[in-house]
């Protein structure tokens, strides 16, 4: 187990409320713009990727311009509509990856930098109790449980 700290931070509470706030307006603003795709969609649904945005831009270019070739089912002004939103979400969906990322890894950090205290203490607390030390038998066996597998007997009444 390591002690090194990488994280020692404290974040104010106000700082956090702000956050809060913040992420608030964010859902409170876009919202209404945004869906959501089932599972099933979100494999099913032709994706664009970075490679596909220059293309797509090409194609927009052309379908302004040449329009003579657009397909009689293919809607100029909804797919202009389409790529304006892409165009326009695109950055703040980039902003909020890097953020998720920082902050899925500065969570993940500091639970585990926790999660290693934790488990230094218990080991304390459970050599205490096998040397009979006071007050750590009653912390030990609340602590324990953590550890303890879980029997769910089966309908048959074989344990599994």
């Amino acid at each position: 187990m390591s002690t090194k700290n990488a994280v020692s931070i404290q974040i104010p509470e106000a700082e956090l409320q702000a956050v809060r706030e913040a992420l608030a307006t964010l859902k409170t603003t876009l919202g209404p713009y945004l869906i959501a795709l089932s599972p099933a969609e979100r494999q099913t649904v032709p994706k664009m990727s970075d490679g596909t945005l220059p293309f797509v831009e090409k194609v927009m270019e052309y379908a302004r311009d040449d329009s003579q070739f657009l397909p009689p089912y293919v809607d100029l002004q909804e797919m202009d509509k389409d790529w304006n939103v892409v165009k326009g979400l695109m950055p703040v969906l980039r902003d909020l990856q890097q953020l998720e990322s920082n902050l899925n890894d500065t969570v993940m950090m500091a639970g585990s930098e926790a999660y290693v205290g934790a488990l230094s203490f218990y080991n304390s607390v459970k050599y205490g109790a096998k040397v009979n030390a006071a007050d750590a038998k009653v912390i030990y066996e609340d602590l324990k449980q953590r550890f303890q597998k879980s029997r769910t007997p089966s309908s048959n009444g074989i344990d599994v």
